[in-house]
């Protein structure tokens, strides 16, 4: 009996430990008294959220979730992750926020919330200039890489006779952005597909005169930040604040550092 008794306490302790997150409640109080929140992001995406020569985490999202959360009161944790399970570390409470050029998809709306669009973007292939690829059309049979988990993955994925029309019925996939320009410069992969943000940074230290960016792309898309669907407090005032920037000119003061549009 006595045993018995010990297990149950055990297990009501254990029941009293487990996060906000973890009962599918609204954190915003929580995280708000704790006065720290935790900003996934995949931290080799230029330049959005990277690694700069002292290591130190930086980019557009950076900074504009610094400013965000300085105006709300709480201070952002920068948690790199894997980005193949960016949904998974969010709903599981070992993130708060996925806030790094995530892109809002109809697939991703069924698993996460997302804030008013911030950014647009688009998925762009590149190829190298001595390459005989000219257009979409041209990628039959060809080895097309992408990110991961990524929207480039979705978007060629969700072009009807893409990818079964590609070298072996498949696409090549990648844990970063980063190894699709390796594997694309070593001839390995004929083309990459990826977002024109991230890509037109990295081109800014290559030799743009060795690559080929195509006319065709695969779609236009826009950038969100991800929460829990039972998180709708944090996501209103994220909202609010995101406004607020737009409207005093701090959110361009941010991007002029970062992005030539």
């Amino acid at each position: 009996m006595k045993k018995i008794i010990t297990l149950l306490m055990g297990l009501v302790l254990l029941a009293g430990c487990s996060s906000p997150a973890e009962k599918n409640e609204d954190t915003f109080e929580a995280l708000m008294e704790k006065g720290e929140i935790v900003v996934g992001l995949d931290d080799t995406f230029v330049p959005m959220g990277f690694r700069n020569q002292q290591g130190e985490l930086v980019g557009f999202d950076v900074d504009l979730a610094k400013e965000i959360f300085d105006r709300i009161g709480i201070t952002p944790k920068f948690q790199p992750i894997d980005w193949s399970l960016k949904e998974s570390e969010l709903n599981s409470g070992n993130i708060d926020l996925i806030f790094n050029g995530y892109t809002i998809t109809d697939a991703r709306k069924e698993k996460v919330n997302f804030s008013d669009p911030y950014m647009d973007n688009t998925q762009i292939i590149i190829t190298m200039a001595s390459s005989d690829i000219m257009s979409k059309e041209d990628l039959t049979g060809k080895v097309v890489s992408v990110q991961k988990e990524s929207s480039a993955y979705d978007a060629v994925s969700g072009e009807e006779g893409v990818v079964e029309n590609l070298k072996n019925g498949e696409l090549i996939t990648f844990d970063s952005n980063l190894d699709l320009f390796m594997d694309l410069e070593a001839g390995r992969s004929d083309a990459i597909v990826l977002d024109e943000v991230f890509a037109r940074y990295v081109l800014l230290s290559k030799n743009i005169e060795e690559y080929r960016i195509l006319e065709d792309n695969f779609g236009q898309e826009e950038y969100g930040i991800g929460f829990r669907k039972s998180d709708t407090t944090l996501l209103e005032k994220v909202n609010e604040t995101l406004e607020e920037i737009r409207s005093d000119g701090t959110f361009d003061e941010i991007k002029k550092v970062y992005i030539n549009d």
